[in-house]
């Protein structure tokens, strides 16, 4: 750290309010609005050329920071950030306000208010404008693989959403490994139903004759460990661990109580069920796997009763009707939802590998407790 100067922000940056901006003067246009959360509309004129660095000025979003677009307008509601030192490195600064929890130092009044005289009092060590630029490149290059990993998952959720409205509504055609054709294309295909024009191979049911719903047991959490030999699965997932189980075999849960019940979760092999989950049992003929799938689509928690806390009447879902495929259509549609639903895993967890990478170096760099070697640019003339 022996290239970095401590000192206080206000030695280093200058802070300025936006110009406030009535839904009276907005006048949709091509250039960007932001405020103390970032982009917030589009106005036909804009107040500044370049980037600028910005920092929310009150209530929810004070101390957030953001990056504008060249041409772009900044409301009262964000600060903005001009340094004193014209080669300091608006992204690097950018990083290092983002680490700082400025909120922290915010007053509160009816809400949490930040001032450019409280933050020009904060404590920073600054490295020279070459090593910020180094800094800024190495952050800049993680977010770029985090935002291309979230642009991927959030790809895959679109097309599972899709795939979840055709293969639900018109499902596999057996013979052809294809989606069916709609009813419109090939309404020969197609039977009327309580629920409208169905594929002539499926049938309308009650929840209840494809399957059974039972609650979990009571459990304490001094029996629930960090590391034992089968998880605990409560009403939104893994708990622990505990010594003993209460189910052996292929199963889906549902949460029973709070505000996410209705949550659904698949499970293998042998667990210990909690209370507040309704463990799920298929009858003959049904695939648990297409079971998971299409209870995941109905939004159970819509059908919770209100109490001290929401909670799920068993009896009440098992009388919901349901389009059922044959068992060997049902198999093909969990196939292919199960496919993408390891591509959404798999990018997943390598976003939250990703995220940690970036945060252990923000840690480093941002502190100086790792050396960054700047390396001039090469020219052409060399």
């Amino acid at each position: 750290m022996s290239n970095w100067e401590e000192t206080i922000l206000g030695e280093c940056i200058s802070v300025s309010s936006g110009e406030g901006l009535s839904e009276r003067k907005m006048k949709p246009g091509p250039y960007l609005v932001y405020g103390g959360n970032g982009f917030t509309g589009l106005h036909d004129n804009y107040l500044y050329e370049q980037e600028k660095l910005i920092i929310g000025r009150v209530g929810a979003h004070c101390g957030n920071v953001h990056i504008t677009k060249s041409k772009s307008w900044v409301t009262d509601n964000a600060l903005i950030v001009s340094f004193l030192n014209n080669e300091d490195d608006l992204r690097f600064w950018f990083y290092l306000l983002s680490n700082s929890n400025l909120r922290a130092h915010a007053f509160e009044s009816a809400q949490p208010v930040i001032t450019g005289g409280i933050i020009s009092k904060i404590k920073v060590a600054i490295p020279s404008p070459k090593t910020q630029r180094q800094i800024a490149t190495i952050l800049s290059t993680a977010d770029a693989v985090i935002e291309k990993t979230q642009a991927a998952i959030a790809k895959y959720k679109a097309i599972k959403q899709g795939m979840l409205q055709d293969l639900f509504t018109r499902g596999i055609d057996t013979t052809t490994g294809k989606l069916r054709p709609s009813y419109q294309d090939a309404p020969e295909l197609y039977k009327e139903s309580k629920l409208g024009w169905i594929p002539k191979e499926w049938e309308v049911e009650k929840l209840g004759e494809v399957c059974s719903m039972k609650s979990g047991e009571g459990i304490t959490s001094k029996s629930i460990y960090e590391m034992s030999d089968f998880p605990v699965y409560g009403g939104n997932g893994l708990r622990g661990f505990t010594n003993s189980f209460t189910h052996d075999g292929e199963f889906t849960l549902v949460g029973r109580q709070g505000a996410l019940c209705g949550n659904i979760t698949r499970v293998s092999g042998r667990f210990y069920a909690s209370e507040h989950a309704v463990v799920v049992t298929v009858e003959k003929e049904i695939d648990v796997d297409w079971l998971s799938q299409k209870l995941n689509t109905m939004n159970l928690n819509q059908y919770s009763e209100a109490s001290a806390q929401p909670g799920l009447s068993v009896n009440k879902i098992l009388r919901l009707p349901i389009l059922k495929p044959t068992f060997g259509e049902q198999k093909d549609i969990a196939k292919r939802l199960i496919a993408i639903d390891n591509k959404l895993h798999t990018e997943q967890d390598f976003l939250h590998k990703q995220q940690q990478i970036k945060a252990g170096l923000m840690g480093d760099l941002l502190s100086g407790r790792r050396k960054v070697i700047y390396k001039e640019p090469i020219t052409a003339n060399e």
